[in-house]
């Protein structure tokens, strides 16, 4: 069963990010299993774990909170890409790539369902900043 989540173009590219940080992170050292292998595969599982729940959330409120902990969540995965990268594990350049992708995204999505939230107040077709005798 298709859920309204799966279309979305942020979920999907979440969803290849997280594949990529799995297969990419069973190189590392056995020594970093519980450690920083542990956080990249926790951090990349929670980005379009939040979206996808917050898009079966009741309100455009709550799908926001849950876009905003994707993002954070993103924010570390990021870090931490960063770090194994200066840690010798591998070249992290592929991932940190696809996440710049996500991270645009998930903007432009949080932007839109901001709009919606924002009243719009009707124009009064009144001149402003200016005095109407000018």
């Amino acid at each position: 069963m298709a859920r309204p989540h799966h279309d979305l173009r942020v979920w999907q590219e979440a969803m290849v990010l997280a594949t990529d940080v799995y297969a990419a992170t069973v190189a590392f050292p056995d020594t970093e299993r519980f450690g920083l292998v542990a956080q990249l595969r926790r951090a990349a599982v929670s980005v379009p774990s939040n979206i996808a729940e917050g898009c079966a959330r009741a309100t455009d409120r709550e799908l926001l909170h849950f876009l905003h902990v994707a993002r954070g969540s993103l924010a570390e995965l990021d870090t931490q890409l960063r770090l194994a990268e200066r840690l010798g594990f591998a070249s992290q350049t592929e991932a940190l790539e696809r996440c710049e992708v996500v991270f645009a995204l998930l903007a432009g999505f949080i932007r839109s369902r901001r709009a919606l939230l924002t009243p719009h107040r009707p124009r009064s077709g009144r001149l402003t900043g200016r005095n109407a005798a000018d």
